[in-house]
């Protein structure tokens, strides 16, 4: 199973864009498909729930809230046979639900706006990250991409220069476009829609996931960690 975290502390930079996203991608192409919102808001809980029945299964895990005469280890576990799990998560985290967030993951995401205040939400995130979560930049499972971006810019420019000066993966860019908003709206992905219409979006996600799919899978035998492709 692939593990997929979508992460950043502030609010309003696509998070659930991208998890909703990488989801509907992954259920198309065939894979059993689970996403896991660990946000009160539940907006990826939504989403789901606009799905029509006739689209790819997607199953659900409600992470946000502790349920009563159930533990954490259990209700976080995603479903029997899940091989792509995407875990949306909140703008506040406390330390112990980004431990248990990040817990195995192969792959963590941080999207990035193009605006001052959420380049220094995405340092202190990276930080939190490598810092009190302990994840190595060697591991090589953090990436980073810009979202809602209008090239040309200078904005732009400056979250450019920021992200290239990261001692992480600068993945891709995703444009500002009303396809995605389309997209929230009818429980649908990017590559559920129309390619006449999403053909530069689809452009856009290739990188992401292909760098997903080439991230090693860890399993767990006899208490060691080995890693597979």
């Amino acid at each position: 199973m692939r593990r997929i975290v979508v992460l950043n502390p502030k609010g309003g930079c696509g998070k659930t864009t991208i998890t909703t996203n990488l989801a509907s991608y992954f259920a198309a192409q065939g894979h059993r498909t689970s996403l896991m919102d660990y946000d009160v808001q539940g907006s990826s809980w939504q989403w789901l729930k606009l799905r029509g029945p006739d689209r790819p299964e997607i199953r659900g895990v409600r992470a946000a809230e502790a349920v009563p005469g159930t533990t954490r280890a259990w209700q976080t576990r995603p479903p029997e046979g899940t091989e792509r799990l995407i875990v949306d998560t909140p703008a506040a985290l406390d330390f112990h639900r980004l431990v248990e967030a990040t817990r195995g993951a192969q792959a963590i995401i941080i999207p990035v706006l193009p605006s001052n205040i959420d380049i220094h939400a995405a340092s202190r995130s990276i930080a939190d990250l490598l810092i009190r979560a302990r994840i190595s930049r060697r591991g090589d499972r953090l990436a980073v991409v810009a979202n809602r971006v209008r090239k040309h810019t200078r904005v732009y420019a400056k979250l450019e220069r920021f992200l290239n000066s990261l001692d992480i993966p600068f993945i891709t860019t995703f444009r500002d476009t009303q396809n995605y908003v389309r997209a929230v709206e009818e429980g649908v992905g990017i590559f559920e829609m129309p390619e006449a219409v999403t053909r530069r979006d689809r452009e856009q996600w290739q990188p992401l996931i292909e760098w997903i799919e080439s991230r090693p899978v860890h399993h767990l035998v006899h208490g060691s960690t080995i890693a597979s492709s």
